[in-house]
């Protein structure tokens, strides 16, 4: 995946170029030399930003780790929570 990068001078004057150059990877546009946006194609939008997942289904998801027969994970919620600050 290619990544490219255009002023926003650049952008302004090429909006075309900078699609197409996003059909290959994200476009960089910077302001003063600095990223200040990125362009990409919807579908890579959507590759990455598609489906959330909940923390169980990044845990059912993990690989087998060798030796470790299950993972344990408690999902009790205190009767307490929320419950406020204290700082000392």
């Amino acid at each position: 995946m290619a990544t490219s990068t255009f002023s926003s001078r650049e952008f302004n004057n090429k909006v075309g170029e900078a699609k197409r150059a996003a059909l290959d990877g994200p476009v960089f546009i910077t302001d003063h030399g600095e990223p200040k946006h990125v362009l990409l194609t919807f579908e890579d939008f959507k590759a990455m930003n598609g489906k959330r997942h909940s923390i169980v289904d990044a845990i059912m998801a993990m690989p087998l780790i060798e030796g470790l027969a299950e993972v344990e994970f408690d999902t009790h919620i205190p009767s307490d929570f929320p419950r406020a600050a204290v700082f000392e």
